[in-house]
């Protein structure tokens, strides 16, 4: 049972508990004005030992700079290299330098909110959200190791993403795109040319760029026309590091005939485990940054005379290919790796509002049909 003594200050006379934690160690607890907020708070601890619940309060002195450590390690064995990359770039950034040597049990919710909407004014709702992601998380790792009894970061207002809209390319748009990687001034490369290929691969099938470049030979079917997507190549850093696709999961999609000859040239002379897309020395393209406007892809749009946009785009066009092409929304989820139709439809909604249209259709002619059968059964009025 806890103990109640009183001790004196220059303020006069304050209370102490002292009581035991589950571990069976003894601790006190200073500084109560009167007896009863003593009695109290003993009897809140005591109860909170008999559920479970006990909040050992000295460990939420520890920081969050403290903390981050096995945070970040967890993180590192269950996201991708690229993934962990931005994360801890992330915290280095804008979580460290404002929280680190903050105790745990001193955040208070408002704190939290200020910061989130400080980062709102001057940040894309992206990297807000992910920071706030790793600071709750942390918490929320103190609050499981009885640090303290609840997140302060949780029921915090965040930042509204905001979908970049769609580009979609029509087939005419695609075909010159690809062909602006070879016709170009200067000596055309074999790099051009499967420049070209991945642009039309990428532009009608839908793969991402790391699970295209990271294609082997044995991963294409040339009879069934399928591809097994296993392997996914991501640039981190100057490095570049093969996982699993984005999904976690492998999938086989189907590639249209066209690519024939284009894959049938690229596998000449190659070994079931040669990369069907290679750099000069064997190895895997490098990425395309996103935003460069210099490189073969910006260049290549420039001399296509398509809007500026990434080589991520052609996913979007391929999926609007598929679309108009008939596909319903599962078979658009199985080809593009998505982990749900709901997915689908809710990246995609501007691809079926034709859908929308045929209903809209449909449901008009059963009402027009119904309606004149009514009629043909009303009675002739009388002359």
């Amino acid at each position: 049972m806890a103990s109640i003594t009183s001790y004196q200050t220059a303020k006069g006379t304050r209370y102490m508990v002292g009581y035991r934690k589950p571990d069976g160690s003894h601790t006190t607890k200073r500084g109560f004005k009167r007896k009863l907020d003593a009695r109290r708070w003993a009897t809140e601890k005591e109860s909170s030992k008999n559920h479970g619940e006990f909040i050992d309060e000295s460990l939420s002195n520890v920081t969050v700079g403290e903390r981050s450590g096995a945070w970040l390690s967890k993180k590192s064995m269950s996201l991708k290299p690229s993934t962990y990359r931005v994360v801890e770039s992330t915290w280095r950034k804008h979580v460290e330098p404002i929280w680190a040597c903050r105790s745990v049990g001193g955040i208070r919710r408002g704190e939290v909110q200020e910061w989130v909407t400080d980062m709102a004014a001057s940040m894309s709702a992206s990297v807000v959200i992910r920071a706030y992601g790793i600071l709750a998380g942390i918490l929320d790792d103190a609050v499981g190791d009885r640090m303290i009894a609840r997140n302060p970061a949780r029921g915090v207002e965040l930042p509204r993403k905001r979908r970049r809209k769609h580009i979609y390319l029509t087939v005419s748009q695609l075909y010159n795109l690809s062909g602006a990687c070879v016709n170009k001034p200067g000596r055309v490369t074999n790099l051009d040319r499967e420049h070209a290929v991945l642009v039309i691969l990428l532009g009608t099938v839908g793969l991402r760029w790391g699970e295209a470049i990271g294609l082997y030979i044995r991963n294409v079917d040339m009879k069934r026309h399928r591809i097994s997507v296993e392997q996914s190549a991501t640039q981190v850093g100057s490095a570049i590091e093969v996982g699993t696709p984005k999904a976690g999961k492998p999938r086989t999609v189907i590639f249209p005939a066209v690519l024939d000859g284009d894959f049938s040239k690229l596998m000449k002379g190659k070994r079931p485990d040669d990369l069907l897309f290679s750099s000069a020395d064997g190895g895997h393209l490098k990425q395309v940054a996103p935003g460069r406007v210099d490189g073969w892809f910006g260049s290549a749009c420039r001399r296509a005379g398509i809007p500026r946009m990434t080589i991520h785009d052609l996913r979007h066009t391929a999926a609007s290919l598929m679309v108009h092409s008939g596909a319903n929304v599962k078979a658009v989820q199985r080809q593009l790796g998505h982990a749900s139709a709901s997915m689908t439809l809710d990246v995609y909604a501007d691809l079926f509002d034709d859908d929308l249209d045929a209903v809209g259709e449909a449901m008009n002619s059963i009402l027009l049909r119904n309606e004149l059968k009514m009629n043909s059964r009303k009675p002739a009025s009388a002359a």
